[in-house]
């Protein structure tokens, strides 16, 4: 045991932990195995003798007058012949043999050095990568145990899981991938470091590690969602006006991104831009679905409702609802996407909930039912009047206490009931040709002209103006034809024979060889 002490600095080089803790780790295990060997109830402690390098195990006993418990008391004069300046109250080291420990003591001592090694390690890893979760790391594939890769990064290993891991990619041993930190397990066997490829934050640093304007903060990433493998949706966002937040992403033809979609072996990336509006936003993130209208349903609780064309629904809602599950990840808002077709039926619905269903059967109490028949039928299910009056009397005979009298009863009251309505419409009706004549001869002045009022400057005042002359009474008198215009003939109905008091002619008859016409008719008495 001459090299323990270089042993521990290598060990501690080795690990990178600090030697101290491999030391200590060590005299804990000599420790356990001097107990293990000496079988004693004696204090032991275990030292590091710096001239010769080795550990020596000690008793430790109180300097007492009178010695009541030889295992942990010596007498004064016991303890000066160990050591000269030894007073009572004092403690006196009494050394052991270490040479006496077997191999089964070794072997004690080894496995308590092991453990302590192994927990010393899990604290300086832990300590080491407790704040770089989601930092970027290069690692070499070691090995695989069951369906998890154990990856090498430098002075410690780290576990990539099944369940962070891309379903397309496949890695062999030796292989060197970029992993981000996912996080830290401290305890259970699968303890250690835990890296991800299926982490939203790997998208995230590829993009900082390949766009200039992301390192630098002219641009940044507002949102990442993604879903390993399949798609990812990345929003981002320029502090600066003449930057283009996505031209500068996806680079000159499509270069940036293009390098960034082989290392996720093809998985797809939407790069759309932030905006504080969220309809602006949900708007965007489901592209390249086309949006009719948003409609914030409830801003605490960030719920949204997107209604889309009836041919647009399913690139809205993408395959298996990847494109509003991302867009939803990606705003942190509840999406619930509708078809025109369907919002319109829900429209309907819904207004054919606010209408009226009908009169309640209490109603009928005014009409001579009594109240404990009322309740009776409120029992049965039936609410309405109107349901009531639909039944048959075989369905109201079937409900308890009911024969055929009640019904009777109950039906006279229905009657009475619409019977009030049937009423109402009588004393509306209309009035008849002789009560309007009536109130025409009550009222013989005629309406004034308002003030003001040029009826030839308003369009249309005369048009369509009935003259009151049936047809029948053109086709049995002569009609004097005085024009023929595109617009058809025009005739003097003041010169129809036999339609007295006709109105004047509409227009002046025009040629040289017609009769000369008066500015009134023939049939007209001119006055004296």
């Amino acid at each position: 045991m001459a090299s323990i002490y270089q042993s521990i600095e290598m060990l501690s080089k080795e690990k990178g932990i600090d030697p101290q803790i491999v030391l200590d780790a060590v005299k804990d295990a000599m420790l356990a195995a001097a107990r293990k060997h000496f079988r004693s109830q004696e204090d032991l402690i275990a030292d590091l003798d710096e001239n010769t390098g080795n550990i020596q195990i000690y008793s430790v006993k109180q300097v007492v007058d009178a010695v009541e418990d030889p295992v942990k008391q010596i007498s004064l004069p016991a303890a000066r012949r160990i050591d000269k300046n030894a007073e009572v109250g004092a403690e006196i080291r009494e050394p052991k043999p270490t040479d006496a420990l077997g191999r089964i003591s070794a072997q004690t001592a080894k496995q308590v050095i092991l453990q302590k090694v192994r927990e010393a390690e899990r604290d300086s890893v832990f300590s080491e990568f407790q704040g770089r979760q989601g930092e970027l790391v290069n690692c070499t594939i070691k090995r695989l145990e069951l369906q998890d890769y154990m990856v090498d990064m430098g002075k410690t290993e780290a576990r990539l899981p099944k369940k962070e891991q891309s379903r397309v990619e496949n890695f062999g041993i030796g292989d060197r991938v970029r992993c981000v930190i996912k996080g830290i397990e401290r305890g259970g066997k699968n303890s250690g470091v835990i890296v991800s490829r299926a982490a939203p934050e790997l998208v995230m640093r590829l993009f900082e590690q390949e766009v200039p304007e992301i390192y630098d903060g002219t641009v940044s990433i507002k949102a990442c969602a993604r879903e390993a493998g399949e798609r990812t949706k990345i929003a981002v966002f320029s502090r600066d006006r003449d930057v283009d937040s996505v031209g500068a992403c996806v680079g000159m033809k499509g270069m940036r991104v293009q390098s960034i979609i082989r290392e996720l072996r093809g998985e797809k990336i939407d790069i759309i831009e932030y905006s504080d509006d969220p309809i602006q936003y949900v708007t965007k993130a489901l592209s390249p679905a086309k949006i009719s209208r948003v409609t914030i349903v409830d801003p605490a609780e960030k719920h949204m409702e997107v209604v889309v064309d009836d041919l647009q629904l399913s690139l809205a809602i993408g395959k298996r609802g990847q494109n509003v599950r991302l867009a939803a990840k990606l705003l942190g808002w509840k999406i619930d996407i509708k078809s025109e077709e369907e919002k319109r039926r829900e429209l309907e619905a819904r207004m054919g909930d606010m209408v009226i269903s009908g009169a309640p059967v209490s109603v009928l109490l005014d009409h001579g039912l009594d109240e404990p028949m009322v309740e009776k039928l409120v029992s049965a299910g039936i609410g309405t009047v109107e349901r009531l009056g639909s039944m048959t009397p075989e369905e109201l005979e079937a409900i308890p206490d009911i024969d055929e009298a009640v019904v009777t009863h109950i039906q006279a009251a229905v009657v009475s009931f619409y019977g009030q309505y049937d009423a109402e419409q009588d004393e509306a009706a209309p009035v008849d040709a002789e009560q309007i004549e009536a109130a025409i001869d009550a009222n013989p002045e005629p309406l004034e002209t308002p003030a003001g009022v040029d009826f030839a400057e308003i369009p249309g005042a005369f048009e369509n103006i009935e003259t009151g002359v049936l047809e029948e009474d053109l086709a049995t008198h002569k009609a004097v034809l005085l024009e023929e215009t595109d617009e058809g003939e025009v005739l003097d109905l003041g010169r129809v024979e036999g339609l007295s008091g006709a109105p004047s002619s509409l227009r002046n008859l025009v040629g040289s060889g017609g009769p000369e016409e008066t500015d009134e008719s023939d049939t007209m008495e001119k006055p004296r």
